[in-house]
């Protein structure tokens, strides 16, 4: 089993899109993107779902007081938090833009604070975000909001504050206890602050936490994983994501701090990630998607066995909005019939936004056969299989063609009605879906634009 799992890593162990947008984003078509194109595809899925789902916000708060060098995020590194409340302010006069394109009154179901550091700002800021982001909305009866935080720079005040203003579910950046990836990585924080961060949170009332952890770090050996995942095991977070760092230093310069010597090789890293999985497995986590572990009685967990877990830019989330907007520099929102991005510095962001003017920087419309693809794509992410709505077109046939070949090695079942991933393909999923990547194959790079799969 092992030698023909090396064997199979050997082989698909390839730059392969995370498949968090179809098409994904070096393949948007941006010449044909208008921001009147984006605002009529905003306005269009306001309206065919507002009242039965609601909306998504993901607000992007780039700030943090350290650069973590494996961080691949859009982050401004500083000490002055005298930028929060001009930055709020920006962000709160985007979601007017997006209000005054809506007009209805929205229904909010998820908002989400990522970073960055949300927890770089201060409970009065966020407090003043979040009261700006509701006002005169409504708020859906289901709804959830969550976000990120260091777990050195949490306070008990930022916990009870987002408590008070609705958040019961808390996602704490952890990656390693071994001290030596820690330092190399330059993302540290103690046992004490991740256990207090913890309890502090359950005993406020939050229903829910998630442990961020990563794989294939610089200086990363079994050990220290295995010591890692012990300690995360007596701690019992809610959900794990446990997923595999990606070394793009082409985009990341940050990650220049190491080199590719201190990295595990591929084969070091599979054994990393099946041993974490192992471990996870053995602690009562089950797996879920790519990447994902949740505890039983966990939502996510229920949403992905009953097939109703869905997946967007925020991750994996047991409710579906088709409307996501991104709020903040650099952020991603998708209104299922095209996607758009904020422009990715700061100064730009807010200079734009205070000229009254939506700060997008690039945006894609979907196509017919785009939208036929992201569904079979999601499907296989979130579910692990999908079915044909109808006979497979055009558009399908050569993805059904690459896909024989990995039939042939195990990783997928292909029938009449549809294609499903084997236990044995679980890790692949990223290679399963790139089969059916009609864009990238009609394109395909010249130089490497994602991140290896394994």
């Amino acid at each position: 089993m092992e030698n023909r799992l090396k064997e199979l890593t050997d082989k698909y162990n390839i730059a392969v899109p995370r498949y968090t947008s179809y098409p994904t984003m070096p393949y948007w078509d941006n010449d044909t993107f208008t921001v009147k194109s984006w605002k009529d595809s905003v306005k269009l899925s306001f309206n065919e779902s507002n009242q039965s789902s609601g909306i998504s916000l993901y607000i992007h708060l780039p700030f943090c007081e350290n650069l973590c060098t494996y961080c691949g995020c859009n982050t401004r590194i500083t000490k002055n938090h005298s930028v929060e409340e001009p930055y709020i302010a920006a962000v709160l006069k985007e979601w007017k833009l997006y209000r005054d394109v809506c007009r209805n009154i929205p229904v909010i179901r998820e908002i989400h604070l990522g970073g960055g550091t949300p927890t770089f700002f201060s409970v009065d800021n966020l407090h003043k975000l979040i009261d700006g982001l509701l006002d005169g909305v409504h708020i859906h009866e289901k709804a959830e909001f969550s976000f990120e935080a260091h777990p050195a720079n949490t306070t008990f005040d930022h916990l009870h504050t987002l408590y008070d203003l609705g958040f019961r579910r808390l996602s704490l950046g952890i990656q390693d206890f071994d001290p030596k990836v820690q330092f190399i990585i330059n993302r540290q924080q103690t046992f004490e602050q991740v256990l207090t961060t913890t309890l502090q949170a359950r005993r406020i009332g939050y229903t829910s936490i998630n442990y961020d952890l990563i794989y294939g770090l610089p200086l990363q050996n079994l050990d220290g994983l295995i010591n890692t995942m012990s300690i995360v095991s007596g701690l019992k977070p809610d959900r794990i994501a446990f997923y595999s760092y990606a070394h793009v230093p082409w985009i990341k310069p940050g990650q220049r701090r190491f080199t590719e010597a201190d990295l595990p090789d591929a084969e070091a890293k599979v054994k990393l990630r099946e041993i974490g999985r192992s471990l996870l497995t053995s602690y009562g986590y089950k797996e879920i998607g790519m990447d994902h572990f949740a505890l039983p009685g966990d939502e996510l967990l229920e949403a992905a066995e009953s097939g109703e877990l869905h997946r967007n830019f925020m991750g994996y989330t047991h409710q579906h909005t088709q409307l996501l907007i991104g709020l903040g520099v650099s952020s991603i929102s998708d209104s299922w019939y095209g996607f758009a991005q904020n422009v990715k510095t700061v100064e730009e962001y807010m200079a734009l936004i205070g000229t009254g003017e939506f700060a997008l920087m690039k945006g894609h419309l979907l196509s017919e056969d785009d939208l036929i693809l992201r569904r079979l794509i999601l499907d296989i992410m979130c579910k692990g299989e999908t079915q044909w709505n109808h006979k497979p077109g055009e558009v399908l046939f050569e993805g059904l063609v690459r896909l024989q070949g990995l039939e042939a090695d195990g990783l997928v079942e292909l029938n009449l009605s549809g294609i499903k991933v084997t236990p044995q393909g679980k890790p692949f999923l990223r290679n399963i879906c790139m089969c059916l990547d009609a864009r990238l194959w009609a394109a395909q790079p010249t130089t490497q634009l994602f991140s290896m799969a394994v």
